[in-house]
């Protein structure tokens, strides 16, 4: 790998199922060349003015070699960076790519929802912290550290 292989990704740290696949593409980055940006960070839009909110708010962001990438661009770079890319190779193919990102576009627009239910049927813990780290405590009660 070369110096511009590094991947920005800027995503809804709010959204579990975001957060999930966030953490699973980062166990497989180890070269560390994807950099994984919460847009609910007190200081995003002063640190990253190229990247509007509303509009990572409704598709996947990333910044790859000097150009913004959208949706499953994104994510098909990312696990191509982390050597996984025959995971959504077919992502990419012409037939599928239309389709694909339709379906996309539906599942990030209701993607709280659909994380609800799949936390409910996969009995999956949600976390709910508004910003910064959170820890549970043996309660279960959430908290930030800060």
């Amino acid at each position: 790998m070369y110096q511009g292989e590094n991947l920005n990704i800027f995503y809804d740290g709010q959204c579990p199922l975001c957060v999930t696949e966030m953490a699973h593409l980062k166990r497989h980055d180890s070269n560390n060349v994807i950099s994984l940006i919460d847009i609910h960070q007190d200081d995003f839009a002063r640190l990253y003015p190229k990247v509007k909110y509303d509009e990572a708010m409704r598709i996947l962001q990333g910044e790859y070699q000097g150009r913004m990438l959208l949706g499953l661009a994104v994510t098909h770079r990312a696990w191509t960076l982390v050597g996984k890319g025959f995971w959504v190779a077919p992502l990419d193919w012409p037939i599928i790519k239309p389709i694909s990102h339709l379906i996309y576009l539906g599942m990030a627009k209701y993607r709280h929802p659909i994380s609800a239910l799949a936390a409910a049927v996969f009995k999956i813990k949600i976390s709910k912290c508004g910003s910064g780290v959170c820890y549970d405590k043996p309660k279960g009660v959430n908290n930030r550290r800060k």
